[in-house]
């Protein structure tokens, strides 16, 4: 079976990840809801030495790591019915919400799969 993989890079400090999990396990809870296959929230911990590097990549700072996550969908036609449906659930949820990372460095793209498991 083919996927489709939205996937999230996010520079974040330290000291709100409690915060951000927080927020994580109502957006896992939401997509799933919503019809995701499967959702991963990951946080940086093995800052590689050979290639450019996630900590490089995103110009962390000393006080800073980076979240990666990715959602799972059945295909592109899939994710965007599910993610409609999760934007207009969130969008009442989080009104009034301040982001625990800077939104200006947080990157996300949508991937077809190209080789999977399953």
């Amino acid at each position: 079976m083919v996927h489709y993989v939205d996937a999230y890079v996010i520079p974040i400090k330290k000291r709100n990840l409690s915060k951000y999990k927080k927020l994580a396990v109502i957006g896992c809870k939401t997509w799933m809801k919503h019809g995701a296959i499967s959702y991963y929230e990951t946080v940086g911990d093995d800052f590689a030495k050979h290639g450019l590097g996630f900590k490089k990549m995103c110009k962390l700072k000393s006080d800073e790591t980076f979240v990666f996550a990715f959602v799972v969908y059945k295909s592109k036609a899939q994710r965007n019915k599910v993610n409609k449906k999760v934007m207009l659930e969130m969008e009442s949820m989080f009104k009034d919400f301040k982001m625990p990372f800077d939104m200006k460095r947080f990157a996300m793209a949508g991937c077809k799969s190209l080789v999977n498991s399953k």
